[in-house]
């Protein structure tokens, strides 16, 4: 790779060259300029990567500096964006050389974790990667968000509601997010300048709505709850409104309480899709950084043809939950090198599906992607791995 078509980060003036071929291998149909600033606004230049057949550039990548929510703690996250080659240089090892390069360099700067979103499903499992998170599609027509009787009840005394501009309400955003931020696994930590990514509202990308607005749920104590929402006017050939409002439910958690609060829960049409994908950089290093949900001690033999050191016997050794409040802390898991028979084989990508605590090891055994060699250990590790609640990653990236 290096001498056929070698590769190098970029400099801030080839910006605009790493975009185009950003914007043929995604079709990009929206007006470059304002997208590039706001792709600029957080990029990363050391990060880049860039990839040259003669003095033309054909293929991209980049990661983000994250740090990322994780059961029971938080871990240093290389986040992977920007991946694209020209349809001219496809099937020449380009994007293998590519994610061998960004997950090389996320391993020496100590992240022993690499997460995406894929573009394309098909793609990342043969660079190591597996689903750890689930987003959940809500649609729920005028008038079918019925609450049942008790959930209605609940709600008394309803919170205040205040509609507020989305920018000038950062900090009481940033206050509600910030609350959740440490108990939700796959949630990213936000400063100043991703909550001006995630608020982006360019008038292109509206569909003919209306600008995003917010509606913020307070009480005596301040923010409680925010939503973030768009309206579309309408009216049919009789006059009779027919707009839409679009509640951004889009990215919901795969445990939404909304669905056990509605008096009829097929209303809501949910779908549930692909979210996050992680991949373990270093298998040692992620394995004790996170929580186990119970006691566990096991042989994981892990298959990973990228990267060779995570490849091999691994014991695991992890406490359960930390006691009572005021009891002792549980002692770290370990995760030590062992010639010790494996209890069970899992592929990195199985690793990084269960990651989170999301995926259940005992459905991808179930699918063949896990085998258990010791009668127990995979119901062991599958609980130990699993956590509430639910993982779910709101920043696109």
């Amino acid at each position: 790779m290096s001498g056929a078509y070698p590769i190098r980060p970029i400099s801030e003036s080839e910006f605009a060259a790493f975009y185009a071929v950003i914007e043929h291998a995604f079709n990009s149909t929206y007006p470059t300029e304002p997208e590039l600033q706001h792709d600029l606004a957080v990029f990363e230049f050391d990060r880049s990567l860039a990839v040259f057949d003669g003095p033309h550039m054909v293929g991209t990548a980049a990661a983000f500096t994250f740090r990322m929510t994780v059961p029971g703690g938080a871990v240093a996250m290389g986040g992977v964006t920007a991946v694209g080659v020209l349809p001219s240089h496809r099937r020449r090892g380009i994007l293998s050389g590519l994610m061998r390069r960004l997950l090389a360099d996320a391993r020496e700067r100590g992240e022993p974790v690499a997460a995406l979103f894929a573009s394309e499903a098909s793609i990342y499992r043969r660079y190591g990667f597996g689903i750890a998170t689930a987003e959940l599609d809500l649609t729920i027509r005028r008038g079918e968000g019925v609450l049942l009787e008790q959930a209605a009840a609940a709600q008394d005394p309803a919170p205040r509601m205040r509609i507020a501009e989305p920018r000038d309400a950062v900090p009481e955003l940033a206050k509600v997010f910030d609350f959740i931020l440490p108990a939700r696994p796959g949630l990213l930590a936000r400063d100043d300048r991703w909550w001006d990514y995630v608020l982006w509202d360019p008038e292109h990308r509206r569909s003919g709505g209306s600008p995003l607005r917010c509606v913020i749920a307070e009480d005596e104590t301040g923010p409680r709850g925010y939503a973030l929402f768009s309206g579309k006017p309408e009216w049919d050939d009789h006059g009779i409104p027919s707009g839409t409002l679009e509640v951004r439910a889009r990215v919901r958690p795969a445990d939404e309480p909304l669905l056990y609060l509605l008096a009829d829960p097929r209303r809501a049409r949910p779908l549930l899709l692909d979210g996050l994908w992680v991949r373990l950089v270093s298998v040692d290093r992620a394995l004790i950084q996170r929580r186990y949900a119970c006691t566990v001690d096991v042989v994981i033999e892990v298959a990973d043809d990228l990267l060779a050191d995570n490849a091999g016997r691994w014991r695991l050794r992890a406490p359960g939950p930390a006691g009572p409040e005021g009891a002792a802390a549980p002692a770290p898991a370990s995760c030590e090198r062992t010639s010790a028979p494996a209890d069970l084989a899992v592929p990195v990508q199985a690793l990084g599906a269960a990651y989170l605590g999301g995926t259940r090891l005992s459905a991808l055994a179930g699918a063949g992607l896990v085998s258990e060699m010791r009668p127990g250990a995979l119901a062991a590790l599958s609980a130990a791995m699993s956590w509430d609640p639910a993982p779910w990653c709101t920043t696109g990236f």
